[in-house]
């Protein structure tokens, strides 16, 4: 079996077969599916999408590349609906958070904004977090260091062994997914080899961040045990032992996501209130 740590199935390039995405993906092994918000816009609908999965989970945060349209009392927005869904035993944590220093064009200074006052919400609620982690590294460790948050995953990492470690030693499991596949990508390829394997997550970052053989394509959930075979091969294991050890690396690292595995379509709380609002969710 597997779980994918990371996979924005609310996403609009799921509308048309969004069905037929969920079972194809339970049909390939895929028993656990997070699925991540990125502004307070999409806490509904990531919620949504996972409460539609047998085994889905869902974060709450909000993205760095969604800081530029983010106002200051979005962070009260989300404090309140993360009070609202710790209730559910869908919900593990906050995210997707971050920083992202590719972009050039969003201000350092409001990304960090967020992502320390999101910190706090998740230090308060004893909550652990999904990084999102782009030439940011350090500055995302120098927070980290102060506001102490419960471990959680850098997604898509991308940084230096000894940023690797540092993240581990904060109780942070590494994501790895489709930029793993390709035969470029060395410094990915030589860290999923590197580091131990109790350090490392699986997640596909769908609909982005297809493997190699799916290349500008729409990625997808359904992609992940092909993503786990390359890495197995490229670590030497079988595919028994890497499944066993990434999904317990992930329940380690997301304390609730196994009472959201254990939830079938319809389970839970009734989801007819949003988390943003009194309004009954249409």
């Amino acid at each position: 079996m597997w779980i994918d740590t990371h996979c924005h199935l609310d996403a609009a390039e799921f509308d048309a077969d969004r069905a037929t995405v969920i079972a194809d993906t339970a049909a390939a092994g895929v028993v656990g599916l997070v699925v991540p918000a990125v502004e307070c816009a999409t806490f509904d609908a990531a919620r949504a999408a996972a409460g539609a999965i047998s085994g889905g989970a869902y974060a709450l945060g909000i993205h760095p590349l969604y800081t530029p349209r983010a106002r200051d009392e979005d962070i009260a927005t989300l404090r309140r609906a993360v009070e609202r869904a710790m209730g559910d035993p869908r919900f593990v944590g906050i995210g997707e958070i971050g920083l992202d220093f590719f972009v050039r064009t969003l201000d350092p200074e409001r990304q960090q904004f967020f992502y320390v006052e999101q910190l706090k919400i998740a230090r308060d609620f004893d909550l652990p977090v999904i990084l999102h982690v782009r030439r940011s590294q350090d500055a995302l460790l120098k927070q980290l260091r102060i506001f102490t948050p419960r471990g959680g995953i850098a997604h898509a990492f991308n940084g230096s062994r000894q940023q690797a470690d540092m993240f581990i030693e904060r109780g942070f499991c590494l994501g790895v997914g489709g930029q793993m596949t390709f035969d470029r990508a060395l410094q990915i390829r030589r860290l999923a080899v590197d580091v131990a394997l109790d350090a490392l997550v699986l997640e596909t970052d769908a609909p982005d961040i297809a493997p190699a053989w799916r290349y500008k394509q729409r990625n997808s959930p359904v992609e992940l045990p092909r993503i786990a075979r390359v890495l197995a091969d490229l670590r030497d294991v079988s595919i028994d032992a890497l499944s066993k050890a990434t999904c317990a690396n992930a329940w380690r690292v997301l304390p609730r996501l196994p009472g959201a595995m254990a939830m079938t379509p319809g389970d839970g709380p009734a989801a007819h209130t949003s988390l943003i609002s009194d309004e009954p969710v249409r």
